[in-house]
């Protein structure tokens, strides 16, 4: 279909969990309508989770003003003096309909349900795709049948919190310099493992708190690090249930707000959670996650590719009950009436053990391994301007004959590179693949990561975001913190602070702000030395 100019109103969803799971469609609105104005109409609650997102240029607040009949008109008039020309209803509600068409929009696009089809312009057919599809692609299925299309939103990435420099460095500040930890000198022993033992939507998706306490015993014991445990006002209770009398564990409830609570857990080594708006905000920031699932269905809201989801196979999961309506006999019993009137046992999710969740965290989720990360050009090679020809390649041999030397030292080598020449038609992604497979073949790279994106996609991945170095730490393990990055822009040193890498800065780039850098080295040899030489000292 065709659609207008002019500013677009995005009608967001409720709940934190699927508020995350609807970043990637409002990132390929944003792609597939450039330069329009995005508002993003959406409930207090959530709003935190956009408040820096560049995808959104204004916030609107779905607040308490807008209740009851008076309000919602008043809300309609506010609206149609914005002079809005499209409206993206994501919330299915007939409400969010109506609205869009009380205050004038011409284009309102959204899925065709609960009775509210006459009211778009843009009615996409449903048949139930909120139950077998996951919720991402719900959203971004909207945008795709609607014909809002860029390389068929199929490169979208997963769901991305944009936090900046100064919320992830507050975080890790309270975590190191935490007084109320009870170790010698303060702070939290590292690896930090946050815990979620609370799940708003109801009872039968929560793994019970004897649990998560058991857990945090074996973390602060046999790991000897350290557990907070996060959750809402209402959550205090169960929190304070899993840290009692044990050394080293802290509860967080009720005490952050939705931004202070992303920027914990992305300082966190790794996140136990039950399905839950948490665990959406966990994957959202890069943190490893190990999720509980039992009431609810992985493959409708579970985290992407490369978490791990633990789920026990029960002839009544899933039912997507709020309460559990099974005896404790594990035969259909009536179902429950009173919230809070529980059977004794949950089978879905009282199967789980917490030794089994602590044999994933350290197997699969926990980082551990040691490594180096490099910027290509100007750090490996000379920078050749958008290098996209092997005529032009011109490598620091001096630096790479050093390299051996950090694998000696128990160091992998992993490459991470910018590449928006391929965005702009400048390079070939094939020859950017070449050229990280010649670094693995010849130099004994582990892996090489690229970002072939513009700028202007306000990616996860492209540097100074961390994306690259935490999908590194997901596929091979990485312990971010005792890993350096080495590279020739300030973009380079602050996507390492960001990860908390130490971040060295070469002096073979381009001049420019530095990025704060741990280290100044005037070589690759320089920068490699003085990591050795630090190693020796610790």
């Amino acid at each position: 279909m065709g659609f207008l100019t002019g500013d677009v109103l995005i009608r967001g969803v409720n709940w934190v969990g699927d508020a995350v799971m609807t970043m990637p469609a409002i990132r390929a609105l944003r792609a597939a309508m450039p330069g329009r104005r995005m508002t993003l109409l959406v409930k207090p609650w959530v709003a935190g989770l956009f408040e820096k997102d560049p995808n959104i240029d204004e916030i609107m607040p779905y607040d308490d003003r807008w209740e009851g009949i008076k309000g919602k008109l008043a809300l309609s008039l506010a609206l149609r003096r914005k002079s809005f020309q499209t409206a993206v209803l994501l919330q299915n509600a007939f409400e969010a309909a109506l609205l869009a068409a009380l205050a004038g929009i011409p284009e309102r696009i959204g899925y065709g349900r609960d009775g509210r089809g006459f009211l778009l312009t843009a009615s996409i057919p449903f048949h139930g795709e909120d139950r077998q599809m996951h919720h991402s692609e719900y959203y971004l299925n909207l945008l795709e049948k609607a014909g809002i299309t860029k390389n068929g939103l199929k490169d979208t990435a997963a769901p991305w919190i944009y936090l900046d420099l100064e919320e992830r460095l507050k975080a890790r500040d309270f975590i190191s310099g935490f007084e109320g930890s009870g170790f010698v000198g303060g702070g939290l022993k590292r690896p930090v493992i946050g815990l979620n033992p609370g799940a708003a939507f109801g009872p039968s998706k929560r793994w019970p708190s004897s649990k998560f306490r058991e857990l945090a015993m074996m973390i602060t014991g046999e790991l000897g690090g350290s557990v907070l445990v996060f959750g809402s006002e209402k959550e205090k209770s169960s929190a304070e249930e899993v840290v009692r009398g044990i050394e080293g564990a802290v509860s967080l409830a009720g005490k952050t707000t939705l931004r202070e609570l992303a920027a914990l857990i992305s300082e966190c080594d790794a996140l136990v959670s039950n399905d839950s708006g948490t665990m959406h905000v966990g994957y959202a920031v890069g943190t490893p996650l190990v999720a509980l699932f039992g009431s609810t269905a992985p493959a409708l809201t579970g985290p992407p590719e490369g978490n791990i989801v633990i789920k026990k196979d029960v002839p009544c999961s899933p039912c997507f009950k709020r309460e559990c309506a099974v005896s404790d006999s594990g035969k259909s019993g009536p179902k429950i009436k009173k919230s809070g009137s529980m059977p004794l046992t949950i089978p879905c999710m009282d199967g789980i053990s917490s030794a089994e969740v602590f044999s994933a965290l350290k197997r699969s989720v926990m980082p551990s391994r040691r490594a180096v990360f490099f910027d290509r050009d100007g750090t490996l090679c000379r920078n050749a301007d958008y290098l996209s020809r092997w005529e032009d390649f011109e490598p620091f041999e001096d630096g790479l004959r050093e390299l051996p030397r950090l694998r000696e030292a128990g160091f992998m080598l992993i490459g991470v590179t910018n590449q928006s020449g391929i965005a702009r038609g400048l390079v070939k992604e094939e020859f950017v693949k070449e050229m990280g497979e010649h670094f693995i073949q010849k130099h004994g790279f582990d892996a090489f990561y690229y970002c072939p994106h513009h700028p202007d996609d306000f990616c996860p991945c492209r540097k100074p975001s961390p994306g690259m170095l935490f999908s590194a730490r997901k596929d091979s393990g990485i312990d971010l913190r005792n890993s350096y990055m080495i590279g020739d822009t300030a973009a380079d040193m602050l996507a390492a602070r960001a990860a908390g890498a130490k971040a060295i800065l070469i002096k073979t780039g381009t001049e420019g702000p530095s990025g704060a850098p741990d280290y100044v080295a005037h070589s690759l040899k320089d920068a490699i030395n003085h990591i050795l030489e630090s190693e020796k000292a610790r």
